[in-house]
């Protein structure tokens, strides 16, 4: 290992041939990261490839992951120092008589290593491993090669195979060239062998582009997607993932399908379902309530989307029965937003249990009480005792909350953000006090002082917070305006500017160039969206990207994996609705 950390090649090679089997894994493990890492080590591991090469000839029982590896070096293609590129190729011929090896995984390694050599004399040795590999997933794996290397007529005769793995392959393959909508024959065939011995669809995969896992290319056709679904192909949430207003089509296999792992994927999902489908999805999640503590927190989010009265007293056993300090299961918080943003005022028990653990829970259960502001009055003081609390998040949390109080928060609230603005420990939560120490007094001055000396630019949402108030920052914005400028640099400072000046003869552009930007990150999108929404007449350029982006089928916003929020795509749609309706 070098000072820096950095492991050294020369010193796992020798581990990789020690007698000490744990001391091999290891060795192999940090070998293995090369093909990923951009640094020394990675380009140190390449230049080690007839080493690697060596040792697979000579050590049986490192032989898999050697071959593996060498295979991963081949593929890669973007090495840091250029001319370093590993001649696995070079290395190939000697090792591919290791496709005859007992062990099914060192022949599964050799067809990685061909693939990824792209070795088109070896397509004899493929054609031979489809026609005799013993293991069904090894020659899987051998018709995903060929096929990529050598595509054909071929992989029709394999859609009958009786090996489930086979059949997916050459399906699978198939799947790839042809264009949606998919023909019902060929999704069937990769849903059955795929239900007949199913593997999960997340793990990684060796075959590189242009090769697609059945699963992804089938996203591309939701109809053709559903179809697999229906037939036992776990694929409810990636359809949503993908493709807008499916939900209801999903919802049968969701709840068929559901862990517990999944239940924010289903509250999120249950955001936008009909009402006439709520009732099947409280009976599914009820018994959940019945698990451990994240369980529970969990299902009663869904069960808060879809209305189930009981969300509301289960909401307050998690905030009093809680286990542990601060900060608390970050579940809590999520059933607890999801509440009391379903059942508002119907939630005041909810706000109350959690004023009466402020400082003893998660910190952002402290901002649920910007809804219920007569709530967070009656425990003001504690809120204010919290603002110099940085750990758990709580200094964050209070100043906000603060804020959103207004004049309400008091006096002693201002003392506590001026204190905090002016001499307190951490930067950012100063700036955040300044702010919030305008909201409660109305004077902006501690607030213009922080941004300037922090450089307004930098915060420029929170500038255009002040709105006219920061009026003195505008020298900072209006050299921003100019169209040589970074479209969300220039689209932030418009926003800043229309919100302090009111103008809307040098801002509606930039913002509507950022808001029409399919390539501007959704957030910025959004922004440029909610500034423009009462401005008046689009530009022309930008009406027809706003319409797609309001029409579309399918996502304009990727989140995979999301909470149980709202899909931030189905935000930015009902903002861009708004803004199209109103101009």
């Amino acid at each position: 290992m070098d000072l820096d950390g950095t492991p050294d090649v020369g010193t796992l090679l020798e581990a990789v041939e020690s007698a000490d089997a744990d001391v091999r894994e290891e060795a192999l493990d940090r070998l293995a990261s090369a093909a990923w890492r951009d640094d020394d080590f990675a380009v140190a591991t390449a230049r080690a490839v007839p080493e690697l090469a060596r040792l697979a000839r000579e050590l049986p029982a490192a032989r898999a992951d050697l071959l593996r590896l060498l295979a991963d070096l081949a593929e890669r293609d973007d090495w840091p120092e250029e001319g370093q590129l590993p001649l696995v190729a070079v290395e190939l011929p000697p090792l591919l008589s290791f496709a005859q090896d007992p062990d099914p995984a060192v022949r599964d390694s050799v067809t990685a290593l061909v693939l990824s050599c792209r070795h088109l004399d070896a397509l004899p040795l493929l054609r031979s491993r489809v026609a005799e590999e013993p293991e069904p997933g090894v020659r899987g794996h051998a018709v995903t090669a060929l096929a990529l290397l050598e595509p054909g007529d071929w992989r029709h005769a394999l859609l009958t195979d009786p090996e489930p793995p086979v059949r997916l392959a050459a399906a699978e393959d198939l799947l790839r060239t042809a264009e949606p909508p998919f023909p019902h024959d060929l999704v069937d065939v990769c849903a059955q062998a795929y239900t007949a011995d199913p593997y999960d669809l997340d793990e990684g995969h060796w075959a590189p582009a242009p090769h697609r896992r059945f699963s992804d290319r089938l996203l591309d056709d939701p109809e053709a997607a559903l179809r697999a679904a229906a037939q036992g192909v776990p694929l409810a949430y990636e359809i949503t993932a993908r493709w807008r207003d499916r939900e209801a089509d999903v919802l049968p296999y969701a709840l068929r399908d559901l862990e517990d792992g999944e239940l924010h994927q289903l509250a999120r999902l249950c955001q936008n379902l009909p009402e006439d489908l709520w009732a099947p999805v409280r009976e599914r999640v009820r018994p959940f309530l019945d698990g451990g503590f994240t369980e529970r927190a969990a299902a009663v989010t869904v069960l808060a989307r879809v209305r189930a009265p009981e969300a509301v007293g289960e909401a307050v056993r998690l905030v009093t029965d809680e286990p542990g300090a601060a900060p608390g299961p970050y579940s809590v918080v999520l059933a607890v937003r999801a509440v009391t943003e379903v059942f508002g005022a119907g939630a005041l028990p909810v706000a109350r249990a959690v004023a009466g653990r402020i400082g003893r829970t998660h910190a952002d259960l402290i901002r649920v009480l910007e809804r219920y502001p007569e709530v967070a009055l009656g425990v003001v003081d504690e809120i204010t005792a919290l603002v110099p609390r940085y750990e758990g998040g709580h200094a964050w949390a209070a100043v906000e909350l603060l804020g959103a109080l207004g004049p309400a928060a008091g006096e002693g609230a201002a003392r506590a953000l001026r204190e905090e603005a002016t001499g307190g420990d951490h930067s950012s939560v100063a700036v955040y006090a300044a702010m919030a120490h305008h909201r409660v007094t109305g004077d902006p001055a501690l607030a213009l002082r922080l941004l300037a000396a922090d450089g307004p630019t930098r915060w420029s949402a929170l500038a255009a917070g002040l709105g006219p108030a920061a009026a003195p920052l505008l020298p900072h914005f209006e050299p921003l305006l100019s169209p040589d400028v970074h479209p969300v640099t220039r689209a932030r400072a418009a926003h800043a500017v229309l919100r302090i000046t009111g103008r809307i003869e040098d801002t509606v552009e930039p913002l509507a160039h950022c808001a029409a930007d399919a390539g501007a990150h959704h957030t910025d999108r959004l922004a440029a969206v909610t500034a423009l929404t009462g401005t008046g007449p689009l530009p022309r350029s930008a009406v027809a990207p706003l319409r797609a982006t309001a029409e579309s089928p399918r996502r304009v916003v990727e989140e995979p994996g999301g909470g149980p929020e709202q899909h931030p795509d189905y935000v930015l749609r009902e903002a861009v609705r708004t803004l199209l309706t109103a101009t």
